[in-house]
């Protein structure tokens, strides 16, 4: 089963849009991973969107992952260059950049696609 592994920017966004990543995901058959990480970086958030974003990551089931120490975002292009099949779940134009990984996107702010 592929993997993909989800940063923050996307988990609010799909939170602020109103759309089911926990539910899309596995019906184009990925796992989930979520970065202990980005977890953290969502609990420093002081937002009704970041309190929302916990309360449904509680909920559901996903693998959680470390992925070292530092900068979040450097964190993630580390672990994407070591883990080549893995697509990774981002809207940060940056990390889009850098990254060769296939990436999931949220295209018209309703639907998830994979480029």
């Amino acid at each position: 089963m592929k993997q993909v592994l989800l940063d923050t920017n996307f988990i609010l966004t799909c939170a602020r849009q109103k759309i089911d990543f926990f539910e899309e995901i596995p019906l184009i058959g990925m796992q989930i991973l979520i970065p202990e990480q980005v977890i953290n970086e969502v609990k420093k958030l002081k937002s009704s969107n970041s309190e929302l974003v916990l309360k449904i990551l509680q909920k559901n089931q996903f693998k959680q992952i470390d992925i070292g120490s530092g900068h979040v975002d450097k964190s993630i292009i580390k672990f994407a260059k070591q883990h080549q099949d893995i697509v990774v779940a981002t809207l940060d134009r940056e990390l889009k950049k850098k990254l060769k990984n296939q990436k999931l996107i949220i295209r018209g702010k309703k639907k998830l696609e994979i480029i």
